[in-house]
């Protein structure tokens, strides 16, 4: 199954590059997106597998992906952090040979 991004009527110019770049490495070099199926030994079947992986290509390549927020550590976790090296740090020159000795 052939199906030519480019010349698409359905689809607006924000979708196709949109599948342009979501299905990059599943277009060959005229910019089609090409879906065989081997699976069965019936022709029939092969296209219809073959159709419902086109739908799902289709469908996950216009999903917009949601902006991440960023976020940054509670007071409280930075100073459980500081807390648990400070103890650390403690323990490990705890192990040093003293001097003088």
């Amino acid at each position: 199954m052939r199906f030519n991004i480019k010349k698409s009527a359905t689809l607006s110019d924000e979708e196709k590059e949109l599948l342009y770049h979501k299905l990059a490495n599943k277009l060959n070099k005229d910019r089609e997106l090409l879906v065989t199926c081997e699976d069965s030994r019936s022709q029939h079947k092969n296209k219809e597998i073959a159709i419902n992986k086109f739908l799902n290509f289709i469908k996950n390549g216009l999903i917009i992906p949601k902006k991440r927020k960023k976020t940054k550590p509670s007071k409280r976790a930075n100073k459980k952090r500081l807390e648990r090296k400070a103890k650390h740090a403690l323990k490990k020159s705890n192990r040093r040979k003293i001097r003088g000795y």
